[in-house]
């Protein structure tokens, strides 16, 4: 049975599109059936961040009718199935966002889970994700704007019927700020699932159009995606396999450096 995820946060720039992409390449690599859908037809990125913004058919052109949804699916990291929506204003035009809930019952019975990266704001286009979801998933920073949108967001699901599983809070200074963490979970009445850390590696996996999981897999954002991906599932996350591969990563580090001395960092 197919559980939906919508990942949703109400203001735009929290890093939604960045925990969809992690999320669902670490849920398929833990051996899940996991596609991941770009519903934010407007300002898509979801394809971008995983080096797909060129695709010659995207939900544009399933949503206008042109295309099947099946022609729209395309691999992505360990073997996560990715639904970009194009980058054209022409395409955005041309789509029809009413078509998407008869679209998404066509994909459903063919994975264990969906997740669906919301377009921001409050609007129609939004309403859709957030009412077909068997759990909604908030993003939020912890800044005040983020949390009174994630409110909003939070109590229109709730209005449609929807649950919101809890919060992730990204981009924190200190995953040990229990403070933030407590001052969230009040404001929002909702647990938080997850803390991904201010991490410099987030921005240069995205720039090598990859997910920090596999550019980066033993960085601190990295393990936190880990972390979270498997409270999701109900399975043990092991921080021993972390520190397992940092160690094996600094002995091939060191080993470089023994065959190139000077030279660049082959990675």
């Amino acid at each position: 049975m197919t559980t939906v995820f919508t990942i949703a946060s109400g203001k735009g720039g929290t890093g939604k599109t960045t925990v969809t992409a992690n999320l669902g390449s670490m849920l398929a690599y833990h051996k899940k059936r996991t596609y991941i859908l770009d519903s934010d037809m407007g300002m898509a990125n979801l394809g971008l961040v995983l080096g797909l913004e060129n695709m010659p058919v995207t939900l544009h052109e399933v949503l206008a009718g042109k295309a099947d949804i099946h022609e729209a699916i395309y691999e992505g990291p360990f073997g996560v199935s990715v639904i970009p929506s194009g980058l054209s204003l022409e395409g955005f035009k041309n789509a029809d966002p009413g078509k998407l809930s008869g679209v998404l019952k066509e994909i459903t019975d063919e994975c264990d889970i969906l997740i669906i990266d919301a377009p921001a704001g409050i609007n129609h286009d939004g309403i859709v994700p957030l009412a077909v979801a068997d759990e909604v998933i908030l993003v939020v920073n912890p800044d005040i704007s983020s949390l009174v949108d994630a409110l909003k967001t939070k109590m229109l699901t709730e209005m449609l019927g929807g649950k919101v599983r809890g919060a992730i809070i990204n981009r924190i200074s200190s995953v040990k700020d229990t403070k933030t963490r407590n001052q969230i979970e009040k404001m929002l009445s909702v647990p938080v699932i997850g803390i991904i850390p201010e991490d410099v590696n987030v921005r240069r996996a995205s720039a090598c159009r990859s997910p920090i999981v596999v550019k980066y897999p033993t960085s601190d954002a990295s393990r936190a995606f880990r972390r979270i991906s498997a409270t999701l599932i109900g399975i043990d996350y092991k921080e021993d396999e972390d520190t397992k591969t940092k160690k094996k990563e600094k002995f091939i580090e060191r080993f470089a450096r023994a065959l190139f001395p000077g030279g660049k960092n082959v990675s």
